[in-house]
């Protein structure tokens, strides 16, 4: 076999042609051409803002917040604002069967009410995933009571409310919000995530109690032992 010479147009890390091999490469580009992983987008690749958004907000796990997507998308907080209840208004004309929201501290895509039974049906089938009445009548006094401690909830009840409040406070949806200055019973209040799960941007949206509990919407009247 002959070697090149010491001469040779054939030198480490270039191919004759003068394209760079191995490491050396355009900054940003991956091995197989493109932007590298991880890396900003080539410049003219962007899809419209609206579409970004879209495509954020579907795999999203929690609502996101105007500024967080402005940060993500490298966008003006001020062109989201105006984007995102456009997107909602445009869902609900074409009867789509899910909703762009705002709740809690963000937005996010819920089931259409509409459609809400079947995907229901369809998700929970075969499990038990559902809170008992003891826990739901639990959340519900946690929710218009608060800040609310334990002792209460149990007189309004008329039954401890020591389990309930640990399976609320494991699901996330109850958690401690301070101390009773008088004396020192820890307080509990609903979550985000409990807004996020009942649709509600915040607790002003919950509907009146009189109507839900004739007869027991003086529960400021409970004395509690």
């Amino acid at each position: 076999m002959t070697r090149p010479s010491d001469d040779s147009d054939v030198t480490a890390g270039t191919v004759p042609d003068g394209e760079p091999t191995g490491g050396e490469r355009p900054r940003g580009e991956s091995r197989r051409g493109g932007p590298a992983r991880g890396g900003p987008p080539a410049a003219g690749e962007r899809p419209p803002l609206a579409a970004l958004l879209e495509a954020v907000l579907m795999v999203a796990e929690r609502p996101v917040g105007v500024a967080e997507l402005a940060t993500g998308l490298g966008a003006s907080a001020r062109e989201i604002e105006r984007l995102l209840p456009e997107l909602a208004e445009d869902y609900v004309r074409a009867g789509r069967g899910f909703r762009l929201r705002h709740v809690g501290a963000g937005w996010r895509y819920y089931t259409a009410d509409e459609c809400a039974p079947w995907v229901e049906s369809f998700v929970l089938a075969g499990q038990s995933a559902r809170l008992s009445q003891a826990a739901l009548e639990t959340l519900a006094v946690v929710a218009y009571q608060q800040p609310v401690s334990r002792g209460r909830i149990a007189a309004v009840r008329g039954v401890s409310a020591d389990g309930t409040i640990r399976t609320l406070t494991a699901r996330r949806l109850v958690e401690e919000v301070g101390h009773d200055r008088e004396t020192g019973a820890i307080l509990y209040g609903t979550t985000d995530y409990f807004l996020e799960r009942m649709g509600l941007r915040d607790l002003d949206e919950l509907p009146p109690l009189a109507p839900l509990l004739p007869g027991l919407d003086d529960l400021d009247d409970i004395v509690v032992p």
